[in-house]
C-alpha cells in the first residue's frame, strides 16, 4: 500500500493508424459515437499519454469518433506543442470560440466518453473538472465513463513494463529482508534504530538498486502500523525488542514503468505472540483467497470485476471476526502510476465495478487494523494476463519473520 504517487507505454496510441482504429473498434462495441479526451495543465495524464503532449497550459480537447479520423480543438499559442500531431487541428482563442469549437467538435454525436465516473464512483477517473461536462452536456451530448477504455487503452501492460516490473519485484523483497536485519542487528547492539532513520535507509537503498523514482516506503511498529498512511517524520518511534515491524516499499527504475510494490512484517523477537500470529494469519489467508478467486474466475472463462474481488477477499476477514479493521480497498490498480487509473480491487471505499481485462496489474493488500494497539498488511502485485493471474511478487510471505530468532 503506497501512500504517495508518482506517474504505460501506450504513448501516443492516437498518433498512430493502427491505434486509432483498434481505439473505434472498442468504440462501437461500446455503442459510443467517440471518445473526447480533454486536458488543461497537465490534468489528465491519459489523454496526454494516448495524444502525446508534452507541455501544454491552455485546454484542449481531441475528438476520436467512431468512424472518421481524430480532431483536435486546441488554443491559437499553442500548436507548437501539436506538431507531431497527425490528424485534423482546429484553433480557438477566446472562450467563446472555444464553447462554439466545442459544439461544432461534437456536432453529430449523441454519447461520448469521458474520464469521469458517475457520482464519482471511481476518483482516480475523474479527471475532467464539473464546469467541462456541463459545457459537453449543453451541446445536447450525453457523457458516459471512459473507465473500461482507460483500461484497455492507457492502463495496460506493455511486455516490456511486464519485464521491468519482474525486475523490480524481485529487488523489493531484498532490500526489506535487509532492513529487517538492519533493525534486529541494531537491537542487539543494544543501539535500536528508529522508524524515520530505516525509512531514510531504505530510500537510499532503492536509489541505489535502481528504484529510484516514484520511490518511497512506510515504516511502522505494531500501534502506528495500525494507520495504514502512517509517516513516521525523520525520527518517529524506536523500533525495540518486542516490536511489531511493518515495511512497505515501492519504486521504478524510469518514468513510464510500472513500479512494484510489497508490505512485508517481522517482529523483533524470537516467537511471535499468539494474537500477532492470528492477525496474520486471517490476513494473509484473504489474500490467498483472492489470488484464488482469480484463478477460478480465469479457469471457468468468467468475467471477473474489480468489487468482486474486494469481497471474496473481505468475507475471509469478516468470517475471522476482523472485518470491521479492514478499513481500505483490497487492491489499487498499478500502470505507470502506482496508484493507477485500471481497475482498483474495491467494494468498500468506491464501487468498483469495471472488468479485469487481459493485461492490467494490481495489488492485493489485505490489512488488519485495531487502533493503537495493532496493525499488520501482507501485500503482492498480480499481472492478470491472458494464462491468468500471476503473483508477480517472488515467494509471497507466509509466516512474520521473526527477527530475533536467534536468541531464541
Amino acid at each position: 500500500m503506497s501512500g504517495r504517487s508518482g506517474r504505460t507505454g501506450n504513448a501516443a496510441l492516437l498518433c498512430d493508424r493502427a491505434g486509432v482504429e483498434r481505439v473505434q473498434t472498442a468504440l462501437s462495441e461500446q455503442d459510443l459515437d467517440g471518445w473526447l479526451l480533454y486536458d488543461f495543465h497537465e490534468q489528465n495524464p491519459v489523454a496526454r499519454a494516448l495524444i502525446g503532449l508534452e507541455w501544454t497550459t491552455r485546454r484542449s480537447f481531441t475528438l476520436v469518433p467512431t468512424q472518421g479520423d481524430p480532431v483536435s480543438l486546441v488554443h491559437a499559442i499553442e500548436h507548437s506543442s501539436w506538431r507531431h500531431w497527425p490528424w485534423e487541428k482546429r484553433s480557438y482563442a477566446g472562450w467563446r470560440e472555444m464553447e462554439d469549437g466545442l459544439a461544432d467538435l461534437l456536432s453529430g454525436c449523441a454519447r461520448v466518453a469521458m474520464e469521469v465516473s458517475a457520482r464519482s464512483s471511481v476518483p482516480t477517473l475523474d479527471l475532467v473538472p464539473s464546469g467541462i461536462v456541463e459545457l459537453v452536456r449543453e451541446t445536447g451530448v450525453e457523457t458516459v465513463s471512459s473507465g473500461n477504455l482507460v483500461s484497455a487503452f492507457y492502463s495496460r501492460w506493455t511486455e516490456e513494463q511486464l519485464e521491468g516490473h519482474r525486475r523490480y519485484a524481485a529487488i523489493l523483497p531484498e532490500i526489506a529482508s535487509a532492513a529487517f536485519e538492519r533493525a534486529a542487528d541494531a537491537v542487539r547492539r543494544g543501539e535500536p534504530t528508529t522508524e524515520g532513520a530505516l525509512s531514510a535507509w531504505i530510500r537510499t537503498e532503492l536509489e541505489r538498486r535502481g528504484l529510484g523514482v516514484d520511490h518511497d516506503c512506510i515504516v511502522a511498529i505494531g500501534p502506528r502500523a495500525a494507520d495504514p498512511h502512517y509517516d513516521p517524520g525523520p525520527v518517529g518511534e524506536t523500533i525495540d525488542r518486542g516490536d511489531v515491524l511493518l515495511i512497505d516499499l515501492w519504486g521504478k527504475g524510469h518514468e513510464g514503468d510500472v513500479p512494484a510494490d510489497q508490505t512485508w512484517m517481522g517482529y523483533l523477537g524470537a516467537e511471535l505472540p499468539a494474537e500477532v500470529a492470528q492477525v496474520w494469519s486471517a490476513a494473509r489467508d484473504a489474500r490467498d483467497e483472492a489470488v484464488r478467486f482469480l484463478e477460478r474466475a480465469h479457469r471457468e472463462g468468467r468475467p471477473v470485476r474489480g468489487l468482486e474481488v474486494d469481497d471474496a477477499c473481505r468475507a475471509v476477514l469478516e468470517e475471522r471476526g476482523y472485518g470491521r479493521f479492514f478499513v481500505h480497498r483490497t487492491g489499487h490498480s498499478i500502470d505507470r502510476d502506482i496508484h493507477g487509473s485500471g481497475p482498483n480491487l474495491d467494494n468498500l471505499e468506491t464501487r468498483d465495478d469495471r472488468l479485469l481485462i487481459p493485461g492490467v496489474g494490481f495489488s492485493i493488500e489485505p490489512g488488519v487494523y485495531i487502533p493503537n494497539h495493532l496493525g499488520v498488511r501482507t501485500e503482492v502485485d498480480v499481472f492478470f494476463g491472458p494464462d491468468g493471474p500471476e503473483v508477480t511478487t517472488p515467494v509471497p510471505q507466509e509466516s512474520v519473520f521473526l527477527l530475533l530468532a536467534d536468541e531464541g
